[in-house]
């Protein structure tokens, strides 16, 4: 029997933080671990919706495979690639675009809330943005697609868009299934709101130990006073902690909120060394890899034709089933 394959990607456009790493890249090393082969990818394309300069995004792209490789993706057998190395993701993007109608992506989040904002210019690579990642899912005959509950509408759009293609040429590509891992849905930021670049209240993941001090002293808390007891559900601090501690060391934590004494700042201190403790070697790991671009490249030029073989044989299907005729 075939190994179930996992698909998910990352948009490079800002520090990679704990929201990416709890949300995205740890469900992705699980799955590896449990035996499914594993596609995942930066989805560079997709940051030119909103990242037009050329220094930032290839600074981050960069950044975003260095911290894959810090968690030892590689070493796991996860095919880690660029989306932009893979041309049967576009050719992909625009036969599913004929099979996408207006009514579905205009139901799509980002495009929702840009109308919602006022934009008064909403370009046709925000507006198409669901079908692109379709494209980035079916491509690979992926079954599985772990995503954050935020995310879930583009895998079911995917699938929408996939069953008419199929209602039309038979069975020809595969329906893809969100995994959605339960604890980790929304991942809260300093402010309490979703952690997100565009919120401006993130964690990021490599930052240097003061920084993360400095970033986990503005958490969000309320005006109870040191001796006071204090419900650790209803505490950031505490709600963030327990996304990285082990169960000990929550239950720990939660038992000095329920007991009194625990002031804001203490509390703070926590759950700032936790975080420093938690991702020590993959910092330094990180911080060796950033410095040598050539290694990443070699590793991503490797993945690519891996990804390509993959990705061809799905198109070669595409073609045959539409009637594309190569000369």
């Amino acid at each position: 029997m075939s190994k179930k394959r996992a698909l998910t990607g990352v948009k490079p456009t800002g520090t990679f933080h704990i929201g990416n790493y709890l949300g995205a890249l740890k469900p992705a090393l699980g799955l590896a671990d449990q035996g499914y082969e594993a596609f995942y990818f930066i989805a560079n394309y997709h940051a030119i919706t909103t990242m037009h300069s050329k220094k930032d995004l290839e600074d981050l792209t960069y950044s975003h495979v260095a911290s894959w490789l810090a968690f030892d993706s590689e070493k796991k057998g996860i095919t880690l690639y660029l989306q932009s190395d893979v041309p049967e993701i576009f050719e992909l993007s625009w036969v599913l675009s004929c099979f996408a109608t207006k009514g579905l992506l205009e139901r799509a989040h980002a495009y929702k809330d840009a109308v919602a904002k006022g934009d008064k210019i909403i370009s046709n690579g925000l507006f198409s943005y669901p079908v692109l990642m379709a494209a980035d899912i079916v491509v690979f005959d992926a079954d599985y697609v772990p995503v954050g509950k935020d995310q879930k509408q583009h895998v079911e759009i995917a699938r929408d868009i996939v069953g008419a293609f199929n209602s039309e040429f038979g069975e020809i590509l595969k329906a893809p299934q969100p995994l959605i891992k339960e604890e980790v849905m929304i991942i809260p930021g300093i402010d309490g709101e979703k952690m997100s670049k565009s919120y401006n209240n993130i964690i990021p993941v490599f930052a240097e130990p003061d920084e993360i001090r400095k970033i986990v002293a503005r958490v969000k808390t309320d005006s109870s006073k040191l001796e006071d007891p204090k419900d650790p559900n209803k505490t950031l601090i505490y709600n963030i902690y327990k996304l990285l501690a082990s169960k000990s060391e929550t239950d720990a934590l939660k038992e000095r909120f329920l007991k009194g004494g625990l002031g804001w700042k203490e509390a703070k201190d926590i759950l700032a060394e936790m975080i420093i403790k938690s991702f020590e070697e993959p910092r330094r790991k990180y911080n060796e890899i950033l410095g040598d671009k050539e290694t990443m490249k070699k590793i991503l030029n490797k993945n690519a034709q891996h990804a390509r073989e993959t990705a061809s044989k799905v198109m070669t299907r595409v073609r045959d089933a539409i009637g594309i005729v190569n000369s």
